[in-house]
């Protein structure tokens, strides 16, 4: 009874691998094939691989597009990070009934889609660009705002706060510590497993937000890599060996981080849920 039961546990996880990895694997396949090889489903490796690569360098400025996406990715995760864990920090250690009653707030927020708030944020950033056009609409800045932090993110270095020991933040007030000497000393280098699960968080929907940015950014040169993606697969004859390439390309960088990071990323997930 054992055996069979131990059977149908690794039947069921080798089963649910290969559903998970199959499309990673489909897409890295297709990314060697021929366009016609991809829309017939074929599962070989092909040879095309040069020729899609010198199709998508003529067709598109990807280089621009992973610069674009880069920089608005790095710059939301290093900002969000820093008002959001200062958010979760100051709500946590300095609690009082007013700031329970805010944060409470902060979490009804979670409850608007995005949607609802796109056509209110285009009318804001169109009376910015005429006092600021820097950060106005079509800049990356204007994607980079609305994205610095988010309710989910406090909620998230709040949790992660409770199991914080208070017992560092005496000895450092007793030592002389400013306020905020305690946050960047203290706080910041004993919660590094939270911050790598907020970074991995933050970055990778960055580097795949398409909606906003689609409103928003409407010139070529500030095009992200989805994009350029999606400019792929509108056109009126698609590649798809061209676009499966771009799609693995767009891929790397975040696989790359949750692979580096993965461990910080589990260690601080649990952490948010003890």
């Amino acid at each position: 009874m054992n055996k069979l039961k131990q059977i149908s546990v690794y039947g069921i996880l080798i089963v649910s691998s290969i559903i998970s990895i199959f499309p990673f694997f489909f897409m890295i396949v297709s990314a060697t094939n021929k366009s016609v090889d991809v829309s017939s489903g074929k599962l070989l490796p092909g040879t095309n691989l040069f020729t899609n690569i010198k199709n998508l360098l003529a067709t598109v400025e990807i280089g621009q597009a992973l610069l674009n996406s880069a920089i608005i990715a790095v710059t939301t995760t290093v900002l969000a990070l820093l008002v959001a864990s200062l958010a979760g920090y100051g709500f946590e250690i300095y609690r009082s009934r007013a700031k329970d009653i805010v944060f409470n707030i902060l979490l009804l927020s979670m409850m608007i889609p995005f949607a609802a708030l796109m056509v209110p944020l285009f009318r804001m950033f169109g009376t910015i660009s005429e006092i600021a056009p820097v950060i106005g609409i079509d800049t990356l800045a204007s994607v980079v705002i609305p994205t610095i932090t988010t309710a989910f993110l406090i909620f998230f270095f709040r949790q992660n706060t409770k199991m914080f020991p208070k017992e560092l933040l005496e000895a450092g007030r007793m030592d002389g510590v400013s306020e905020l000497g305690l946050f960047f000393r203290i706080y910041i280098p004993t919660m590094k497993t939270t911050y790598a699960a907020a970074a991995i968080i933050t970055f990778m929907s960055s580097w795949n937000n398409y909606l906003w940015p689609l409103v928003v950014l409407q010139s070529p040169k500030n095009q992200t890599i989805p994009l350029l993606i999606s400019s792929l697969g509108s056109s009126y004859s698609p590649d798809y060996g061209v676009i499966m390439l771009a799609i693995v390309i767009a891929t790397l960088p975040t696989a790359l981080i949750f692979f580096f990071l993965q461990k910080y990323f589990v260690a601080g997930m649990m952490g948010s849920i003890k």
